[in-house]
C-alpha cells in the first residue's frame, strides 16, 4: 500500500461539527492525542506517538484537530507551539514526515499524514483571504469562518498529475534541477484552473519535455502533505520518442526500459542513477508498469 493511503478512520462528518460532541470525545479517558510541532509528528519507535491528554498535559488554549474515531476511540491531533528545542522530552522524538512514513504502518502513517496536512494549513491560514480579519476554526478544524465579513475557508487539497510517459516497451523519466542528486523520477505539475486532469497530463508533458501523448490514463491516487495535494497518477502514450527538455525545471531525461527499471527496482545496477523511494507513487507508476504484460 502507498504511504499515506488507506486511512482507517472514521471521521464522523455528521458529528464534528457539534462542539458539546467533540467536548465530549476529547474528555473520554481513552481519547489519545498526536502532537505536532513545527509539522512534525511525535513517534515513538516506529508508531506514530499518540498520548493521552494526562501524558503533556492538555489545556484549553491548546489547539486540536478532530481526526476520526479508531472503532469507538476518538483520535484527535494537537498542535505544540513553536520552540527551539524540541518538548515533550522523554515521551517520544519529533519527527519529519518524510522519514516517518519510512518507518510507520501504513494505518499510522496515513492518520499522521491527515494530522500534520491539517496542523500544517490552521499555522499557514490564519488571515481571511477576502478582508484579512484573523479567522476561528470551527467544526474541530476543518473550517475557518472571519468573524468580520463572514467568508468561510476551509483546508486545501491541490490536485497534482503525476505521470509516466510510454513508448512501446519503454516509459520517459527525468530529472528535475530540484531534485538530489542522480534520482529520476515521473513527470509531475499542479492541475490548473479549467483544466481536466487529462489535459493537465497533456500540458505538462508539453512544457516539461515538449513530448506529445495521447490516451492519457489515470491509475491511482494518493495524499502528499507537502504541504497538501492529491497526487493523480497517469499513464500517456507518446506519439514518438522524440523529446526536448525545457532546460530550466527540467535537467535531463531518458527512456528506459522494463528491462532496466526492473533491474533498478531491484538495486540491480550500479551507477549514480535513482528512482523513486518507495513512498512516492512514482515508484508505483514504474512498478505497475513492468508488472503489466
Amino acid at each position: 500500500m502507498l504511504s499515506f493511503t488507506g486511512n482507517p478512520l472514521d471521521r464522523a462528518s455528521a458529528e464534528r461539527s457539534d462542539p458539546n460532541w467533540i467536548a465530549a470525545q476529547q474528555a473520554r479517558a481513552d481519547a489519545l492525542f498526536l502532537p505536532i510541532w513545527q509539522t512534525k509528528p511525535l513517534l515513538q519507535g516506529k508508531r506514530a506517538g499518540f498520548l493521552a491528554a494526562t501524558e503533556f498535559g492538555l489545556k484549553p488554549e491548546n489547539f486540536c484537530v478532530f481526526l476520526g474515531l479508531r472503532g469507538e476511540q476518538p483520535l484527535f491531533a494537537v498542535a505544540i507551539a513553536d520552540s527551539e528545542e524540541p518538548p515533550l522530552r522523554g515521551l517520544g522524538e519529533f519527527c519529519d514526515m518524510r522519514a516517518a512514513a519510512f518507518v510507520l504502518s501504513d494505518a499510522d502513517s496515513a492518520i499522521a499524514g491527515q494530522a500534520k496536512a491539517l496542523i500544517d494549513w490552521h499555522r499557514r491560514h490564519r488571515f481571511c483571504a477576502n478582508c484579512g480579519t484573523e479567522t476561528n476554526p470551527t467544526d474541530s478544524g476543518y473550517r475557518r469562518l472571519c468573524p468580520k465579513c463572514g467568508a468561510e475557508h476551509f483546508p486545501r487539497t491541490d490536485p497534482v498529475v503525476i505521470m509516466l510517459p510510454l513508448f512501446g516497451g519503454e516509459c520517459l523519466i527525468g530529472r528535475n534541477a530540484r531534485f538530489p542528486g542522480g534520482l529520476y523520477s515521473a513527470f509531475a505539475g499542479f492541475v490548473e484552473p479549467g483544466e481536466t486532469m487529462e489535459e493537465a497530463v497533456m500540458r505538462e508533458l508539453k512544457e516539461e519535455v515538449s513530448l506529445k501523448v495521447t490516451s492519457v490514463r489515470y491509475h491511482a491516487s494518493q495524499p502528499w502533505p507537502f504541504p497538501s495535494s492529491l497526487m493523480l497518477g497517469c499513464y500517456a502514450d507518446a506519439t514518438s520518442k522524440e523529446f526536448r527538455i525545457d532546460e530550466h525545471e527540467i535537467e535531463d531525461a531518458r527512456w528506459m526500459t522494463k528491462a532496466e527499471a526492473r533491474l533498478r527496482l531491484a538495486d540491480g545496477i550500479a551507477d549514480d542513477v535513482k528512482i523513486p523511494t518507495t513512498i512516492a507513487i512514482a515508484r508505483l507508476l514504474i512498478t505497475d508498469w513492468v508488472q503489466d504484460a
